[in-house]
């Protein structure tokens, strides 16, 4: 059992889902789900989260659902694994990087060797708000949110917000609260990528 645990917070399932696995592991997990129950409600679970996240916004998935489900799955794991939740402050205009110190200062809240385009890591999830680290190389696609704020904080690097066709240009310590029903995307401006808290509350 606590081997088959093991294997289950590997990650291996999260790929499989996602169709990331190769061909060998998916057929060894597709026989783990016929043996053992354990595994096969996983896969349920998982696929019911991605497909939770996927529609959430749009009935199209964009850029942002794997990088967030990874990050689901990574927080889901922590607080099975023990992992105590802290409040997280809500951001807003006074907000300063040293008020998320407890999660920055944290050597499991880094940014992987490899960088695709988006990397997160959840730092707090309730039903009012949920709280991410999130280090993007090149930018994210629109978005239009109509039931819940998002809110930036820069920590390190520059980039654009775009909302509604109007850029506005952040560097590090810079806050913005996007309105609801507007368009808008990010486009990181800097050599470096640009890491900020990213928080959705509840409208």
């Amino acid at each position: 059992m606590k081997d088959l645990n093991k294997y289950i917070e590997s990650g291996i399932l999260e790929l499989y889902v996602l169709g990331m696995a190769d061909d060998e592991e998916a057929r060894l997990i597709e026989q783990l789900a016929k043996l053992h129950p354990e595994i096969k409600n996983e896969i349920d679970e998982i696929t019911k989260a991605i497909r939770l996240y996927a529609a959430k916004d749009d009935d199209k998935p964009n850029e942002t659902v794997k990088p967030f489900v990874f990050a689901i799955m990574d927080f889901q794991t922590r607080m099975q694994n023990g992992e105590v939740q802290q409040e997280v402050p809500l951001l807003n205009e006074n907000s300063k990087p040293s008020d998320y110190q407890e999660w920055l200062s944290r050597p499991d809240m880094t940014l992987p060797a490899r960088l695709e385009d988006i990397y997160a890591k959840l730092i707090g999830v309730t039903q009012q708000a949920t709280t991410a680290i999130v280090w993007l190389k090149t930018g994210s696609p629109p978005e239009v949110h109509d039931n819940e704020y998002e809110k930036f904080l820069i920590l390190e690097g520059t980039c654009d917000i775009v909302v509604d066709g109007t850029p506005f240009h952040l560097s590090a310590g810079d806050y913005m609260s996007i309105p609801l029903h507007s368009s808008h995307f990010v486009k990181v401006t800097s050599l470096i990528p640009c890491k900020v808290i990213l928080q959705r509350v509840a409208a």
